[in-house]
């Protein structure tokens, strides 16, 4: 049995250093350029020239690897990630973090690509629910792994720069060295809006919104931590235990959403959601527990949305789609998260750090509005009808390649 999985562990190595070397990377540039006195402004375009690169990277991606094949290209999205990394350590200046990010976003779009199509590969239909949850555990765990990292060293120096990209060098070696044969070419990624509204109007809207508040919250959120004076180790702290709430949560929340309409569920997490925003807002708190505490319960709501909003698609979905409607709307969470850091940084510059939870408890207050429109408009899917709900990662760690991994997908194979 183990044998089975031994080329899977060697992919998922792969992945466990790309996200550690991401999530060091992705915290420790807002945090050194808080520190260094860049702009509100400047910080948030950091976060939406990320999205925008990945975005493209997931349209382009599959062109290249065609081009120079699955091992090659890998090797040249880790490389490239690792030069950027440093490049950031030695030049920090806003307009080339900017433009760097918009670069890495690029790579790690290519670099998801690979290794999730590679597991699609490996994967068969009697294991994939297994690869599937192995490959959402390493991409929780290894999150915050890198984050935590920020705690080690002084984000004042090179050190963690350094880091990074002794990270991302080591995710490429255990897919160099694998002797396994490489998978199909990648799938070209295409995005129709009329379709995906037909199907799920419910899911079109709110992933986009919940692109909007993670957007904001993962690129501003260790800003908020800073200007309001908790420690670089309760910054890591906050930022990781938001995406681990949100990942434990996302199991009772989705037995909850077996059993009934999942619109309400999503509905009633949005609007718990917005709430923790606009007390941290009201309260201002500023000793470092009472901000992890309020911002943890506030990620276990928020981080459940985007899986609760994919499942709701999937029960109007025939099995043939699951892969082409999960994928599309992964695409539309990208592109809010094009979005989110912007209206994060104005609503920071006009006012006061928390404002960054008004920028995500309007978007939470809106897809709760409009999902309890549409509960007036149309039935509920049966529950005897529906798919099982699956965790999503509601991180920027996904491509529309990886939606084939979920286990509802395998009868799409040899098709």
């Amino acid at each position: 049995m183990f044998a089975a999985y031994r080329p899977i562990f060697s992919l998922l190595r792969g992945t466990a250093f790309l996200l550690a070397a991401s999530g060091l990377h992705g915290l420790l540039l807002p945090l050194r350029g808080q520190a260094e006195g860049f702009s509100t402004a400047a910080l948030g375009l950091m976060g939406t020239a990320w999205a925008a690169g990945f975005v493209a990277g997931c349209y382009l991606a599959p062109h290249l690897v065609r081009r120079a094949g699955h091992v090659r290209a890998f090797g040249t999205f880790a490389a490239s990630a690792a030069i950027i990394a440093l490049a950031t350590g030695l030049v920090i200046d806003e307009i080339v973090w900017i433009a760097l990010r918009a670069c890495t976003g690029f790579v790690m779009a290519g670099a998801f690509m690979v290794i999730e199509s590679w597991l699609n590969e490996k994967a068969t239909n009697e294991n994939r629910g297994t690869v599937f949850g192995l490959y959402m555990m390493v991409t929780y765990a290894s999150i915050m792994a890198g984050q935590m990292t920020v705690a080690l060293a002084d984000v004042g120096q090179a050190t963690l720069f350094m880091v990074a990209g002794i990270l991302f060098c080591l995710s490429l070696i255990p897919t160099a060295v694998s002797t396994q044969a490489t998978p199909q070419p990648l799938q070209n990624v295409s995005l129709d809006l009329r379709r995906l509204y037909a199907n799920s109007p419910v899911a079109f809207a709110g992933c986009f919104l919940i692109g909007i508040a993670n957007g904001a919250w993962g690129t501003l959120g260790a800003v908020y931590g800073a200007r309001i004076g908790i420690s670089t180790a309760e910054i890591a702290l906050m930022m990781s235990l938001v995406v681990v709430a949100g990942a434990v949560l996302q199991v009772p929340v989705g037995r909850i959403s077996d059993k009934t309409d999942r619109r309400y569920v999503l509905a009633a997490c949005a609007v718990g959601a917005a709430l923790i925003g606009l007390a941290i807002f009201v309260a201002t708190p500023r000793s470092g527990s009472s901000v992890i505490a309020l911002t943890a319960a506030y990620g276990a709501l928020a981080y459940t949305l985007y899986s609760l909003a994919v499942a709701h698609a999937n029960d109007h979905a025939s099995a043939g789609e699951f892969a082409k409607v999960s994928g599309g709307l992964l695409l539309l969470y990208g592109y809010g998260t094009m979005v989110g850091p912007v209206l994060g940084a104005v609503l920071m510059d006009a006012m006061r750090p928390e404002s960054l939870f008004l920028a995500t408890a309007l978007a939470h207050a809106t897809i709760a509005a409009y999902t309890l429109l549409r509960i007036r408009r149309r039935a509920p899917v049966p529950v005897a009808e529906r798919e099982a709900f699956k965790t999503l990662p509601a991180e920027r760690a996904g491509t529309p390649q990886g939606a084939r991994l979920d286990p509802r997908t395998a009868p799409q194979e040899g098709a």
